[in-house]
């Protein structure tokens, strides 16, 4: 087959600019071939290079005792003590889930879980931070449907548990939905697989499934805007085998255990393109690659094709050549396939071969570690204007604004589609606050939130940032766990215009000052750009992943209110309304600055939470909706009412930080007043748990009137 004529069209169809293609004219003095276009187009785009981001990524705070290895390499690794480490990580997968959303959804959640398992760690755990448009627009519904679907579908069959998440509605969101998947899992620290490839003349080794035509192209989509012609794009996104994929990790960590492995490397994003030269890049070696080799499904496949192929559930490595044998019979054993189908050369060099022709010869750094960077223009843009009155409403129509909207009520549609008890760890499943998942063999515990504000970063987006790490910090202080790292997953509009890249820059800032201050620091991630149809960007929104170790599991705070409770509030309440979710809910309005977060006060108050848990029975952060939502939801997760000494609208429902609800004995609450005031913490009883129904001052409603409220409105929103 003859390679097309490289045109201006076909250069703007791989994602290139006119400028970048003009290098690589001059970096290999002459006109690149088809594939190697291919080949440029893949590494260079934003997805895989992060050409608008790495100068900003690389200020972030990665560094603390507990880390093992921070961001580079597939997953991040951290201690947890005896010998163990947790290695995580959170990805997008925004483009295809929009276009495709059942496969785009299960095959994000396929390549997580490989990112983890490469590492050599055994998942454990799951969550997803999902985005979508207004429920009224035509195409919502039946995304939420397939996304979910998507996301239980491979992680259920895989059998790892879903543990936590989030699911949120914003008009921005319409053209451009938002699926952020995270996996956790556990390794021993002394067997942590690393990407890097080493020693000349090494086997270069294609494992797990076949390749074929699904999916070429998708690193390229993935970076760039959405308009009229997105249906054509559809034959871009993967499809996914979970089945095969369980194979595929019993199988590589088998092989593991072997010590045939030098190096591994998921084939993600970009395919066997990027998994080779990364693997290169880090081990400053070339690689040289035979595509008659590579085991295909399909006929026919050109080594364009082959190249940009992101068929799932394969894997690349380098091998240790005296142990071929051992290893082939592993993957023979899992009827997966196992083919050398390269070795490392000594030259900086990535060359492709295709029965003795070859398809591509280029310099191997130029695609990966010395690729574009750009240091684009931006400009901060901060909401300064003063929040206008907001009128008293009644606390308890104030409620049901909240628990009828989508955004805020239960959530059970969906986490009831997912199994979060499948290997039988998990101490805390979604629906409130951070889940928990045992340590098996131990009694530890790991728990994993996952939290964004988008509206707190479109205002301001260093406090938004802030605000981020803050929650995420608190969801885990709030079940007892030390909060150890976290993984950020950056999704944000085109970066080419100030105003955007603006976000991105000053939310990174935010995100870097929270994770040192509460000693969370980043260790892994993901950015995703261009999420903009037709021009319209969606809200900026970086989610934050977040990870804590609960060294006994009976330290864990996993109780509900019981009757009779006290509830006390930790931390000051000024009643800040600004950027609330009553103002959007009730008001429709969305004006005023975001909260403050005080990074101090998170860090002093969470460290009372944790080091008087043993006399808290419940515990809740308090964000969106307030202290009305939070008294509410612990109150329905138990069968019991609650009952406020408080009316006032902002002091109710403002979304004041570094504060928490918590239910306890009289005796208890006594003890823990009197150490608040010991350490000049701010305290106070609230109210008490028990009886039947809602009271905020005098408005009073029953407790079931507004559980069903609550429990139903999602699904007759979204089905």
């Amino acid at each position: 087959m003859t390679d097309p004529i490289i045109t201006s069209d076909i250069i703007k169809a791989h994602g290139l600019s006119k400028e970048e293609y003009n290098r690589i004219l001059e970096l290999l003095d002459r006109v690149p071939s088809f594939t190697e276009l291919g080949i440029f187009s893949a590494m260079w785009n934003e997805h895989c290079s992060y050409k608008s981001s790495k100068k900003w990524l690389r200020t972030l705070h990665t560094a603390g005792s507990q880390v093992i290895c921070g961001p580079g390499e597939n997953a991040g690794v951290v201690d947890i003590g005896d010998g163990q480490a947790v290695v995580f990580k959170m990805e997008s997968h925004n483009h295809p889930s929009y276009i495709e959303p059942y496969q785009g959804a299960a095959t994000g959640m396929g390549g997580i879980l490989r990112d983890v398992f490469t590492m050599g760690a055994r998942p454990i755990a799951a969550m997803n931070s999902l985005s979508f448009g207004n429920t009224n627009h035509p195409k919502t519904k039946a995304l939420v449907s397939g996304v979910v679907a998507g996301i239980g579908g491979y992680a259920n069959c895989f059998g790892v548990p879903t543990v936590g998440g989030e699911v949120r509605f914003d008009t921005a969101y319409d053209g451009n939905c938002l699926v952020n998947a995270f996996a956790a899992g556990l390794a021993e620290t002394d067997k942590i697989f690393y990407s890097a490839a080493s020693g000349v003349g090494m086997p270069v080794v294609y494992l797990g499934a076949k390749t074929g035509r699904d999916g070429v192209g998708g690193a390229t989509m993935a970076s760039a805007e959405f308009d009229e012609t997105i249906e054509e794009k559809r034959p871009t996104v993967q499809v996914g085998d979970p089945f095969t994929e369980k194979r595929l990790m019993e199988a590589t960590l088998e092989l593991m255990a072997t010590g045939a492995v030098i190096s591994i490397q998921d084939m993600g994003a970009a395919g066997l393109t990027c998994s080779a030269v990364e693997m290169g890049d880090k081990g400053n070696l070339g690689i040289q690659l035979d595509l008659e080799k590579v085991p295909t499904r399909e006929l026919n496949m050109t080594a364009y094709e082959m190249m940009l192929s992101e068929s799932q559930e394969r894997m690349l490595m380098v091998l240790d050549p005296k142990l071929e044998t051992a290893a082939k019979a592993v993957f023979e054993k899992w009827d997966l396939d196992f083919a050398i189908v390269g070795k490392t050369i000594q030259d900086d060099r990535f060359i492709v071969f295709m029965n003795g022709e070859v398809k591509a010869d280029l310099p191997l750094k130029a695609l990966s570690g010395t690729a574009p960077e750009y240091d684009r223009p931006w400009v901060e843009t901060i909401t300064n204007e003063a929040l206008s009155e907001v009128p008293q409403i009644d606390p308890i129509d104030g409620l049901k604004q909240l628990i009828a909207s989508p955004n805020y009520a239960s959530k059970q549609w969906v986490y009831e589609q997912y199994d979060s008890q499948v290997m039988a760890d998990t101490i805390k499943t979604p629906g409130l606050g951070a889940g928990i998942v045992r340590v098996h063999g131990t009694n530890k515990a790991l728990a994993f939130t996952s939290d964004v504000t988008p509206r707190y970063v479109l205002a301001n987006p260093y406090e938004g940032g802030k605000q981020a790490v803050a929650e995420a910090y608190r969801n885990l202080i709030s079940v007892g766990a030390l909060p150890l790292a976290t993984t950020d997953n950056l999704n944000f509009g085109n970066p080419e215009k100030p105003e955007i890249m603006g976000q991105l820059v000053c939310a990174i800032k935010g995100i870097s000052k929270a994770v040192q201050e509460l000693n969370m620091p980043i260790v892994s991630g993901n950015v995703s750009l261009y999420n903009e149809t037709d021009g319209v960007s969606i809200l900026p929104t970086p989610t934050i992943g977040a990870v804590g170790l609960i060294a006994k599991t009976e330290d864990a705070i996993i109780g509900i209110p019981r009757d009779g409770n006290l509830a006390l509030l930790i931390g000051e309440t000024l009643g800040h309304l600004g950027q609330s979710a009553l103002l959007a809910e009730a008001f429709n309005r969305q004006e005023g600055s975001p909260p403050k977060v005080n990074l101090a006060d998170e860090k002093k108050h969470g460290e009372f939470i944790r080091q008087n848990s043993s006399w808290i029975t419940a515990c809740t952060d308090l964000s969106d909706g307030g202290l009305a939502l939070a008294a509410f939801k612990m109150s329905e997760s138990a069968g019991i009412g609650v009952s406020l000494e408080i009316e006032n609208t902002a002091a109710l429902f403002g979304e004041d930080q570094a504060r928490y609800l918590i239910a306890c004995d009289f005796d208890q609450a006594e003890a823990i007043l009197a150490e608040a005031g010991k350490v000049g913490i701010t305290a106070e009883c609230v109210g008490t748990f028990g009886g039947t129904h809602v009271c905020f001052g005098s408005s009073i409603n029953d407790l079931q009137g507004l559980s069903k409220i609550y429990r139903g409105s999602f699904e007759a929103a979204l089905t």
